[in-house]
């Protein structure tokens, strides 16, 4: 099963000039509860993004790059092929951006853990939009919450397969009601 989770704003927008436009310290703590211990596909312009443009601890980080050189730390990948055989059968994986990642690795999501914003700065790159996506739905809302001014919430898509059944949950996750 591959995952993603992404923090959008209230157009689908995920940043701009290769940066979050806004940011809430919840997501944060959330995508580090989330990912903790998982495989992380990532690409090379939102490695840079990340403190000292290094992996992530405490994760196994993929780079899906066709121009990214060795990087001390993580696997660097070509293809999105490349990326998904690196990130082995069985593990726990994530796909965490850009949004050229993001779209490449979209025919083989399952499940995305959405922080969704509900503000519209500028943005450049994009998420697909799940809610106007008939093969997605909900499967666990929680509740609005607000922080400097900034309400969001967390939400949790899943594909639907094509008996219309959502895909199985992996192992070991808290489901929050709808």
């Amino acid at each position: 099963m591959l995952e993603a989770i992404v923090a959008v704003y209230a157009d689908w927008g995920i940043g701009a000039n290769g940066t979050q436009s806004v940011v809430v310290r919840a997501d944060r703590r959330h995508f580090r509860e989330v990912t903790g211990g998982a495989a992380v596909l990532v690409g090379r312009k939102t490695l840079a993004d990340f403190p000292g443009g290094r992996p992530l601890k405490n994760r196994k980080n993929i780079i899906l790059s066709r121009t990214c050189g060795p990087v001390e730390g993580a696997v660097v990948a070509r293809s999105a092929e490349e990326a998904l055989a690196a990130a082995g059968e069985g593990e726990r994986t994530f796909v965490i951006g850009g949004e050229s990642v993001y779209r490449a690795l979209f025919p083989h999501l399952d499940r995305v853990f959405v922080t969704k914003l509900r503000c519209r700065p500028h943005s450049d790159a994009f998420f697909p939009d799940l809610d106007a996506d008939p093969a997605w739905r909900i499967a666990e809302a929680g509740e609005e919450q607000e922080e400097d001014g900034i309400a969001y919430r967390f939400l949790t898509y899943v594909r639907l397969r094509a008996d219309g059944a959502p895909a199985p949950a992996p192992g070991n996750r808290t489901r929050m009601p709808l």
